[in-house]
């Protein structure tokens, strides 16, 4: 039995390694997530060094995210607080916590047609 997942956007269906698989794709270090794409994070920095920029064009879309979901990696870590404040001057929040939560988040909050991003960190 599968999932439908359709109209929803993009769901992490399972791991891969320390990645995540997304329907038949597999992203091994990183993903991004939108409502409507889901992308590899290539270039996904540590937790420490997490800025703005490192999120690419995933803020850009309308309607503005009422959230980044954050995943953090095989464990809850805080991210800076710099990081924290530009977000939060943008307007959108930031929801913390490991990875593997988070991509099972992101499934649970789509369904409800909730419009947010997620940046996952492998696990």
């Amino acid at each position: 039995m599968r999932r439908d997942d359709s109209g929803q956007g993009p769901i992490v269906t399972g791991f891969a390694g320390r990645g995540f698989r997304v329907r038949d794709d597999v992203f091994p270090d990183g993903l991004l997530l939108s409502p409507v794409r889901a992308l590899a994070w290539r270039d996904a920095p540590g937790i420490d060094g997490l800025t703005v920029a490192a999120l690419g064009d995933l803020l850009d879309g309308e309607p503005r995210p009422e959230f980044l979901l954050l995943g953090t990696g095989g464990g809850l870590r805080q991210p800076p607080r710099s990081f924290v404040r530009d977000l939060e001057a943008r307007g959108i929040g930031v929801e913390a916590m490991d990875s593997r939560a988070a991509a099972r988040a992101w499934g649970v909050l789509r369904a409800e047609e909730r419009w947010i991003v997620a940046a996952l960190l492998p696990l």
